[in-house]
């Protein structure tokens, strides 16, 4: 019972993760929270707020969130976000966070009040205007009042799902927007005032061409983004354009270059495959290192990562069983155990480190992991890394290993062959809801 069917080339997964979450199994016996992080660090945390819900499910989405949801339900999640709250700060005792950001789905979903409210739930953690806080949100939801609510309460990072400012694009991608009301959630953003915005575009929709494509990156680029992060389209099981794959593996590295080539052209940074940052615009301080372990994740979607365990609650795309997860968590009042996750040994530790560092620009750096494992990761790997090697995709250096251009187009390809066999079983095995 395959979780997704075997996939060839480029396109195989975004590792924004090691491992995803279809390799987490409920855990027996579920340990306490307490126990969990006794261990662990806890001078430079990451706080993370999952909010489960979007006024539309796009078609490309295989995120875990629900739409349509009643007030009386964001109200119930709120309450239920409080609970979990106080259970994970008795669990964490003393503890500093560097950096907090709100995820979903789409928070800004919630209202104005109920912004102000999650807020003040995120705000029992870490004094919000002395950190980084990011938060993502919508041409529809990005209202001036609940701008004004995030603006007020320190949010220096908005990022917002633009997908296409072509129309028609945007109806094939299954997300029924228009571009003057686009235009006028990033005027009403750039109105705000933010220390950074991102856009969010996505390239491989059916009927998109490298003429339309830099069309609307350069709709973008007119309001002047601190961030751009350009996806291939993904079409999963249990997603609207699901019901109907292809392969478009060409098209979708040809944009993906065009798209490369403009940005650098323009004088961006690139970061990863799918990131790019103006010079000297910095990130907003929302980015976390991805060898630091150390993020709380609060809500029914979140995860939470230790340096031996990574947690969350149960996983699923499809609406019905999106739903019921929703509506036990609501109902939840034990929150001091970690239920569902995947067990690092020191073997996936490497492994998590080296994929996450591979596939950003900057690569490996071997003294950073000789310091942290006391071994070399070239030693570690070299069957993988010497196949990349051969294909013209990596390069070592004295201090570092990294992608070259080609295998940076490669990254997910390059992501997923370097996950543990037992991850990859436990994935393969996942079943699909």
């Amino acid at each position: 019972m395959l979780s997704t069917p075997e996939r060839t080339g480029p396109y195989q997964d975004y590792v924004y993760a090691y491992p995803h979450k279809t390799a987490y199994r409920p855990l027996d016996p579920r340990p306490r929270l307490a126990d969990v992080w006794a261990a662990e660090p806890r001078d430079a945390l990451f706080l993370y707020l999952h909010v489960p819900f979007c006024e539309m499910r796009c078609g490309f989405c295989n995120l875990f969130t629900r739409t349509g949801a009643p007030e009386e339900l964001t109200t119930a999640y709120l309450d239920a976000l409080e609970r979990q709250t106080s259970a994970v700060r008795n669990a964490l005792g003393e503890a500093h966070f560097a950096t907090a950001a709100f995820g979903g789905g789409t928070p800004t979903y919630l209202t104005a009040a109920e912004l102000d409210r999650l807020c003040d739930i995120a705000g029992r953690f870490a004094d919000l205007n002395a950190i980084p806080v990011g938060v993502e949100t919508s041409p529809a939801t990005a209202t001036t009042d609940r701008l004004t609510v995030l603006a007020e309460r320190g949010t220096t990072r908005i990022s917002i799902g633009v997908q296409s400012f072509v129309d028609s694009e945007a109806r094939a991608a299954v997300r029924p927007q228009k571009r003057a009301e686009v235009e006028a959630a990033l005027d009403r953003i750039r109105a705000v005032g933010f220390e950074t915005l991102n856009i969010d575009l996505i390239y491989g929709i059916d009927g998109q061409t490298a003429e339309s494509w830099l069309y609307s990156l350069d709709a973008a680029l007119a309001w002047e983004p601190e961030e751009l992060y350009l996806y291939p389209l993904y079409v999963r099981p249990l997603t609207g354009l699901g019901r109907h794959p292809r392969d478009w593996d060409d098209q979708r590295l040809e944009l993906y270059r065009v798209g490369r080539d403009h940005l650098l052209g323009l004088g961006y940074e690139q970061v990863s495959m799918r990131m790019f940052r103006r010079p000297g615009a910095g990130s907003g301080g929302t980015e976390y290192c991805c060898q630091t372990d150390g993020m709380v994740g609060l809500g029914c979607g979140a995860r939470s990562y230790t340096a031996g365990l990574h947690y969350s609650f149960e996983y699923a795309v499809g609406a019905g069983q999106v739903r019921g997860i929703i509506d036990d968590y609501v109902r939840e009042r034990e929150f001091g155990v970690a239920r569902v996750g995947f067990a690092l040994d020191e073997d996936e530790r490497r492994r998590r480190h080296l994929v996450q560092s591979l596939l950003q620009v900057s690569g490996l750096d071997r003294t950073l992991y000789l310091g942290r494992f006391g071994t070399d990761a070239a030693a570690d790997f070299a069957a993988e890394l010497d196949r990349f090697a051969d294909l013209g995709w990596l390069e070592h250096g004295a201090d570092t290993i990294r992608l070259t251009a080609e295998g940076l187009a490669h990254s997910d390809e390059v992501g997923p062959a370097l996950f543990s066999s037992r991850a990859r079983t436990l994935m393969d095995t996942y079943e699909a809801r």
